[in-house]
């Protein structure tokens, strides 16, 4: 299904519809600004404690599950915890993902609580990536504490169009990945393995897409009317999916779960990843000591700081996951490349020349905590 017949198939639901309807139809898509934060909580916070824990929650994860809960053990003192029900059983069914999604989460917070004059004390609680307590958190005052610019955590965006193509320079690249080189490797756009990568990619989608158990979890945490979306404050919607004016029109007030699993979304679906793909930086790979939980944590942290970095070099980045979740293709990738160590990411990266603001909602910190 191409863009034309959105626009074709939109123009004639207001048509049918009439203008009446579409008036009170979902217009626009919902965007994080849109979310109003709850003024009651059932947790009386202590000065600056929300604040550290909603710029934590900017944090990214597949299909924007937001899979953490924090478990308020008292004031300043926490245990970050593993929600089970933001889990995708489907395409990440040993919780490597979801580990290093709340490893982003734990970088968000130690930053933020840097910028707020805290040090952060952290203590690994689990040994696998299904235990529900995962690192406890205590943090204390510091007169010098180190602050960070938390603009960097506010405007943090996935970006997956409008790639220049072009391969980063050497220089971005050594400032993204300095001092932890060892973990990344780039692959720019001259060399064989692009290709290869781009071909890889595109054939991991179409067996996932082809897949029905993992199209109907993605369907699930697909947003289409505004209501569902501030309802939950999390998925994907239009905005997120960068699907904008009439097609996104469209899916908001005509789609379901239903039509996702139909032929014509799955092949538009492929169709967007082969554009994708072949318009880029190149690609950047991210690696771990091993897959433990600890080691997962830790990596999910380290991508977190490339992505805090990235906007300010008008650089995007976009995580294409199918190829480490499908097995073949995760096998042939770390035998083809020679890496060893265990590759937890497969960046799509490029330059872009406009970097638009963030979107993707978020729940509110009263949501995700408990006592």
């Amino acid at each position: 299904m191409k863009r034309r017949f959105f626009i074709k198939a939109a123009g004639a639901a207001i048509l049918t519809a009439g203008t009446a309807t579409y008036f009170v139809s979902d217009k626009k898509g919902i965007v994080r600004t849109d979310v109003e934060e709850p003024i009651t909580s059932n947790i009386g916070f202590r000065p600056d404690e929300k604040k550290i824990l909603y710029l934590a929650s900017l944090a990214p994860s597949g299909h924007n599950t937001q899979p953490w809960l924090v478990r308020y053990v008292g004031p300043y003192h926490w245990v970050i915890c593993n929600d089970k029900t933001k889990w995708l059983p489907v395409v990440d069914p040993n919780q490597r993902e979801t580990i290093l999604s709340i490893g982003a989460f734990i970088q968000n917070l130690e930053f933020s609580a840097s910028q707020l004059g805290y040090s952060c004390q952290f203590r690994m609680l689990a040994s696998s990536n299904q235990d529900k307590e995962l690192m406890e958190v205590l943090l204390r005052k510091q007169e010098r504490q180190p602050s960070y610019d938390i603009q960097k955590i506010v405007l943090r965006r996935t970006v997956k169009s409008g790639y220049i193509h072009g391969s980063i320079s050497k220089e971005h690249i050594h400032e993204l990945t300095s001092p932890e080189s060892d973990w990344f490797n780039y692959i720019p756009i001259e060399s064989k393995a692009y290709e290869w990568i781009n071909e890889q990619t595109i054939e991991a989608n179409k067996v996932q897409t082809n897949h029905d158990e993992a199209q109907a979890e993605l369907a699930e945490w697909i947003r289409f009317s505004n209501k569902e979306a501030l309802s939950k404050c999390d998925g994907l919607t239009t905005d997120t999916m960068e699907i904008d004016g009439l097609p996104g029109w469209f899916i908001r007030n005509f789609y379901n779960k239903k039509l996702v699993m139909s032929k014509s979304f799955r092949v538009q679906g492929i169709d967007k990843i082969r554009a994708q793909v072949n318009r880029s930086g190149g690609w950047l790979l991210l690696s771990s000591k091993d897959n433990s939980t600890e080691s997962l944590i830790e990596t999910g942290k380290r991508f977190q700081r490339v992505l805090l970095e990235i906007r300010q070099k008008n650089i995007a980045i976009h995580p294409m996951t199918q190829t480490l979740e499908e097995d073949k293709y995760r096998v042939e990738l770390h035998n083809t490349l020679g890496i060893l160590n265990p590759i937890q990411f497969v960046l799509r990266i490029g330059y872009v020349e406009k970097y638009p603001g963030p979107v993707s909602l978020r729940r509110s910190v009263d949501k995700f905590i408990f006592k």
